[in-house]
């Protein structure tokens, strides 16, 4: 039996594709472990799949000043130590990686003791925790044209992100039942985030009855985010978050309203689902998702409009331009070389395993 260790975490963006990967993994015949942090949480995503979980001892790396800082490093010095004890326990022919603090140390034993390394990067430009682990990866994969010329030559592959085969699988007329809507108006899906975006709940709010006139809006605002004034609205719905339902809710989509974050629009690709981008500003992030959303806009699969610049009017123009050019984005997405981000990850573990 091969046997892999996935790991990566911090944030559900480093857990969710991993988890992606599994079903594939299992049906070639690999055992599945997983290495993260003690209690952050990948440990209660990963619980409900089933895989053993080992836990390492982890800091944050941090660009910005905090008395952290000075015992961070030392944290991560015994993660090495913890993964280096744990993969000569489990004895991985290759190891994958989402990234994400805790992936650092386990990057590096990996290296070690001579085991191939997987990285993937989701942004454009790599974060910190995968700057310093990329020396020690035999390949790094990545979702966009730009990130090839970033990467080592020789070790750059453009998959594609993983995604859930859950979402492939929704049915429009379930979302539209679980929404109460009816099949002869198009839907716009507008998600915020976990957290919602006031400046995105807003504008669709204070716009909400010209929108209605088009469509029909299906609105998850984020946590304690739900105005309880708009429930009386026939065709509009909001939700703080959806997890169950939300492939039924993606299938009855005809538009989506969506931050810019790597493993959202990446799904909104493999959807084909014609979109506006809102990605979060540089003073809430390092501004990667700036450049996701404009080199998605450049491939002809999105539209974008900068957070500064939203506003009821400029939304409203975004959706009704995207709705009325439709064709052409999802065209363009059909053109897209990501075809099967899975399928490409999995391949290239059996490829390293064949080759050691």
């Amino acid at each position: 039996m091969k046997r892999i260790v996935l790991t990566g975490g911090g944030t559900a963006g480093h857990v969710t594709p991993n988890m992606a990967l599994m079903p594939k993994l299992i049906d070639e015949g690999y055992k599945i472990s997983y290495i993260g942090s003690h209690n952050g949480m990948e440990k209660r995503l990963i619980a409900d799949t089933g895989v053993p979980y080992y836990g390492i001892s982890s800091g944050k790396l941090r660009r910005y000043f905090d008395i952290k800082n000075f015992s961070d490093p030392f944290r991560v010095v015994k993660g090495y130590f913890d993964a280096k004890k744990i993969l000569k326990k489990l004895k991985p022919n290759v190891v994958f990686s989402k990234g994400g603090f805790v992936t650092v140390p386990v990057v590096m034993a990996a290296k070690h003791l001579h085991i191939p390394v997987i990285i993937h990067e989701s942004d454009m430009t790599p974060g910190l925790a995968n700057k310093l682990a990329i020396p020690s990866a035999s390949k790094v994969c990545c979702n966009f044209p730009e990130t090839v010329k970033l990467l080592p030559e020789g070790k750059a592959v453009l998959s594609g992100s993983p995604i859930r085969e859950e979402l492939f699988q929704g049915d429009k007329n379930e979302g539209l039942n679980f929404c109460k809507f009816t099949p002869d108006k198009p839907v716009l899906l507008v998600i915020g985030g976990s957290l919602g975006s006031v400046a995105i709940n807003n504008a669709i709010r204070n716009n909400i009855d010209d929108l209605l006139e088009k469509f029909q809006v299906i609105h998850l605002c984020g946590k304690n985010n739900l105005d309880t004034s708009l429930e009386g609205h026939k065709g509009y719905v909001q939700f703080e978050y959806i997890k169950k339902e939300l492939k039924n809710l993606f299938a009855c989509a005809d538009i989506v309203v969506s931050r810019a974050g790597a493993n959202a629009i990446c799904e909104l690709l493999a959807l084909r689902k014609p979109n506006i981008l809102i990605p979060l500003g540089l003073e809430a992030s390092r501004g990667d998702q700036i450049l996701n959303a404009e080199s998605f806009e450049k491939q002809g699969y999105s539209y974008v409009l900068q957070e500064s610049d939203v506003t009821s009017k400029t939304l409203l123009h975004g959706v009704n331009e995207v709705y009325q050019k439709k064709d052409r984005y999802i065209e363009a997405m059909n053109q897209s070389e990501l075809a099967d981000p899975i399928q490409t990850i999995v391949g290239l573990a059996n490829q390293l395993i064949k080759k050691k």
